[in-house]
């Protein structure tokens, strides 16, 4: 009698103890079938199988305990799937691995994540940052060839940041605020240092926020043979907004990328973008205009993308998207693929590319 009481007294607190946490398995599978022309500087179209055209592909866990006392604990751990291929690199956490602790006061999360002010700000591109009709202002403008600086430091596209501590405000009235702060880790210098944040203002139908980031840098400058290294950092100021008027959603994003090289002055990189939603049917209905002002190399970029989006359930959709991106002067941007290799037309050419797919989530 004795042991049966003891076992209904484990059972009970276990199933207290078990009611106060929970662990999720999540993710999204999404893979289209894709196509580019001008795929090369010779001109040559690529096709086949990519992934991420909608939604970027993932799984993921997390999970929460209720310390009670409106404290809470928790961790996000996720990682990239390419389900053109299975992930035939391997699979790892690198798009998330945080531990959290959240409260009245807000959330402080520690460990690798998408940066707090890419977190918001990248929320006004109505492509979602994923697919050929993402906005691109968001990349490692220090890899173009044009150029002629060349970076070294991991995540120099200020998107994610390793070894980062990130705190989130609660919610006052509609305005929110993060701040991250990302340690170089190093003996010495301080490469791959970051720090950025952002101030955000939600109310009805409007939304703005306004994100600054600092990153610093090692890579080398001017052509290979000749290549000089340098130390520096990428400063970069975004302003996004949006405004819902129900039969359409207006969004726009103003963007500002400079890098300082030390010793050497600096150069920018400039982006903007506006665009509109509406809803038709079962799915959504997208239009958005990019331009990329690369002042570094005197030179612009356009891209308009339009893109629907059919919801057969609630988490499954069928989607197609098409981009134009036109090169002038110097300037050779591609637009993004994931699993088929696309690089730049040539200095001053254009690109085509079309996805037509599938995602579905869990």
């Amino acid at each position: 009698m004795k042991k049966s009481l003891i076992a209904l007294a484990v059972l009970a607190a276990s199933g207290a103890a078990m009611a106060q946490s929970s662990v999720t398995l999540f993710g999204i599978v999404d893979t289209a079938f894709g196509y580019v022309d001008n795929a090369n500087a010779a001109g040559d179209s690529v096709y086949g199988l990519s992934t991420s055209g909608n939604a970027t592909s993932r799984l993921g866990f997390r999970g929460v305990e209720d310390l009670g006392g409106g404290l809470k604990a928790g961790f996000w751990l996720e990682g990239e799937i390419f389900g053109d291929d299975g992930n035939s690199k391997g699979f790892d956490f690198k798009r998330e691995s945080t531990v959290r602790l959240s409260g009245n006061f807000g959330e402080v999360r520690l460990g690798r994540e998408l940066t707090p002010s890419y977190r918001k700000t990248s929320s006004y591109d109505l492509f979602g940052q994923t697919g050929i009709g993402q906005f691109m202002g968001w990349r490692d403008w220090g890899t173009n060839s044009d150029f002629q600086t060349r970076v070294s430091t991991a995540d120099a596209n200020n998107v994610r940041a390793s070894n980062i501590v990130s705190y989130y405000t609660p919610n006052f009235s509609g305005f929110t605020g993060g701040l991250g702060y990302g340690f170089d880790e190093q003996v010495s210098g301080k490469n791959g240092r970051y720090v950025g944040g952002f101030v955000a203002y939600d109310n009805g139908p409007l939304s703005i926020a306004v994100s600054y980031d600092q990153r610093e840098l090692l890579g080398s400058v001017g052509p290979v043979a000749t290549a000089v290294s340098f130390t520096g950092s990428r400063d970069t100021l975004t302003v996004g907004a949006s405004y819902d008027l129900n039969v359409v959603k207006l969004s726009t994003i103003l963007q500002q990328s400079k890098y300082k090289i030390d010793g050497a002055g600096s150069e920018k990189f400039n982006a903007y973008a506006l665009g509109a939603s509406a809803p038709l049917g079962a799915g959504e209905v997208k239009l958005q205009y990019a331009l990329y002002d690369q002042k570094a190399i005197d030179s612009k970029a356009h891209q308009i993308s339009l893109g629907y989006v059919h919801n057969l359930s609630k988490r499954t959709a069928l989607y197609g998207t098409v981009a134009y991106l036109k090169n002038k002067d110097a300037s050779n941007l591609a637009l993004p693929t994931k699993g088929l290799t696309v690089d730049g037309p040539g200095a001053g050419e254009n690109q085509t590319g079309v996805q037509l797919g599938i995602r579905h989530s869990f």
